[in-house]
């Protein structure tokens, strides 16, 4: 395509708003324009992005057996209600009606409609397994929609689905789309990485997530150093020690005074403690047997509290709630920030972390606003625990879990995600197959979903320098572009740059000819931006040597080639 016939514009600035790279970027090169909270248009050049992704989704998809359809963005609520999740979904979950006061949603996700789809279409056994997908626009009402297409309200998704006679067939099934995704990330030519992970809202026995490794990443991933351990860190346990702790020689116990210093930070720069020295006490709501009790949850002050494994706890499985400032006065006799587990009665139950367990001479609120204990040991100053659990979060350098060295964390970018579903949807809502036994049976299911226009801006935010985005070859908008000098004016640069634009195209690479007659510094620093991996340069002076300056966007290497060699130059550079 030449660059009049098509259509993009740059800007300078970043909007205020964007506070990550993909964003700013995206925005600058013209690739996306937001026309609503989390909400935006993709102009031509990113919609190239999003079709190259596609297709390569496509061809994976077709290469497990994996058949294609679309189901409606709107759907009547009443299947939602059916499988449970139209009130799990919370307010995620865009609910509207028609003009007759009928309710719909808009689909956030698609297993409902899949499963209603194969109750209907799937009933023996000899129509089995089946994996069904799409490619189609959902929408998830974020409370704080932010980071451009990373965190969007509407954004384009591929989810797949799949039906199996038993358990043994659906394992089976999910190892071939799981090995399909493998290969999708890694045509796509980004560093990925998968960690196991929890199923949500979504549920199921097992599930994967894949992830774009990225400084901006919103999830914490977990590494083993000395083996493929890998998981979502909020999923990685912290096992108890089995050592017995050190020996340290104790100090005294007394009440200090620590006006007006309730963060755990303040508390020890006052004090001149360590903040690893800080015991954290939390008081929370829960329903038991219908009665409401106060739990107190003890924390190393420089640890973070998981609330995914603490809802794990057998404590934790019915309602349960942070306390409020009033119930924490009335139930400690202090306010936060002053609270602790010295009481000399009390129907709270205290429940402590493993690493809690392995303090000594450490700091307590006292339950007394605008005071402390400090050198509180257990057992002497303070009784043990009720209990004892993990329920923090992984930190570097704790031991991984399969033994494997310690653990090291990076960030990434969710942009898939695999889950082992079972036959929670198919029961729910009654999705049943006839066996070859004659009996009728609930599907084995499986879910596989892709966060297609997430993997724009997650490729940015892993490729791009000060010049602006490095797209991967594979799903860069054009794969070259040809930049002449004087293309309007000088007769040979046009003839030649036609020809080379021609050629270039008879053997299946995405180019664009820049023929708008741009100054060079504009035209370059343009095509710098927006990333286009290979730019072929043309002027008079390399014409009349018979050659070209091809520039590589990844390496920002210039290299002079014969025009004959120019196609051997572009193979070897995409490879």
């Amino acid at each position: 395509m030449k660059a009049t016939e098509f259509h993009f514009r740059t800007v300078k600035e970043s909007p205020a708003e964007a506070e990550i790279s993909s964003h700013k970027l995206l925005i600058r090169a013209g690739m996306i324009r937001k026309i609503g909270s989390g909400i935006y248009v993709l102009l031509p050049l990113g919609l190239l992005v999003l079709q190259k992704i596609e297709k390569i989704i496509r061809e994976e998809m077709s290469s497990v057996g994996a058949l294609e359809m679309l189901t409606p963005m709107v759907q009547p609520s009443e299947y939602w209600k059916e499988s449970g999740r139209f009130e799990v979904m919370g307010e995620e979950l865009m609910r509207i009606e028609d003009r007759h006061g009928r309710p719909f949603v808009l689909q956030p996700t698609s297993e409902e409609i899949f499963v209603e789809i194969a109750k209907h279409e799937l009933k023996s056994w000899k129509s089995l397994p089946k994996i069904w997908f799409q490619i189609q626009t959902k929408f998830r009402d974020e409370r704080r929609p932010r980071f451009g297409l990373l965190r969007a309200r509407e954004f384009i998704m591929k989810d797949a689905y799949s039906f199996d006679v038993d358990e043994i067939s659906a394992q089976k099934t999910y190892e071939r789309m799981f090995n399909a995704y493998e290969n999708i990330f890694s045509r796509i030519g980004l560093n990925y990485k998968i960690v196991l992970a929890d199923s949500g809202n979504i549920g199921g026995k097992l599930s994967h997530e894949f992830h774009v490794l990225a400084d901006a990443g919103e999830d914490e991933l977990g590494f083993a150093e000395g083996s493929d351990f890998a998981a979502n860190l909020e999923l990685i346990p912290v096992n108890k020690k089995l050592s017995s702790k050190a020996s340290t020689a104790l100090k005294d116990f007394s009440l200090r005074d620590t006006p007006g210093v309730k963060a755990c930070s303040e508390v020890a720069k006052f004090l001149g403690e360590d903040i690893s020295n800080i015991l954290k006490s939390l008081l929370l709501s829960v329903v038991v047997d219908g009665q409401q009790k106060f739990v107190m949850l003890l924390l190393r002050a420089d640890r973070r509290l998981n609330e995914l494994k603490l809802k794990k706890l057998e404590l934790f499985t019915g309602h349960w709630r942070f306390a409020s400032e009033d119930e924490v006065k009335a139930c400690c006799g202090a306010s936060s920030g002053f609270i602790g587990p010295k009481f000399s009665e009390s129907n709270v139950t205290i429940i402590a972390d493993y690493e809690v367990l392995e303090m000594s001479n450490f700091v307590i609120g006292a339950n007394i606003n605008g005071k402390h204990f400090v050198g509180s040991n257990w057992g002497r100053d303070i009784k043990n625990p009720d209990i004892e659990a993990d329920f923090r979060y992984a930190e570097n350098g704790d031991h991984s879990p399969d033994g494997a060295g310690k653990i090291s964390i990076k960030r990434g970018i969710e942009v898939g995600h695999t889950f082992f579903l079972g036959r929670k949807y198919s029961d729910a809502m009654n999705a049943r197959f006839s066996t070859q036994d004659g009996t009728n049976r609930s599907f084995e299911m499986g879910c596989f979903g892709i966060g297609v226009s997430r993997i724009l801006a997650a490729a940015v935010e892993q490729t791009n320098d000060e010049k602006g985005i490095v797209w991967p070859f594979s799903i860069a908008p054009f794969s070259v572009v040809i930049c002449p000098i004087n293309y309007r004016n000088s007769s040979v640069v046009k003839e030649e740059s036609d020809r080379l634009y021609a050629k270039i195209m008879a053997h299946d690479y995405s180019v664009l000819l820049d023929d708008r007659g741009e100054r060079v510094g504009v035209m370059l620093a343009e095509w710098e931006l927006v990333g286009i991996p290979i730019r072929i340069l043309i002027s008079t002076k390399l014409v009349e040597t018979n050659s070209v300056e091809v520039f590589c966007r990844r390496s920002l290497e210039t290299h002079t080639v014969g025009i004959d060699k120019c196609i051997d130059h572009i193979r070897s550079m995409s490879k």
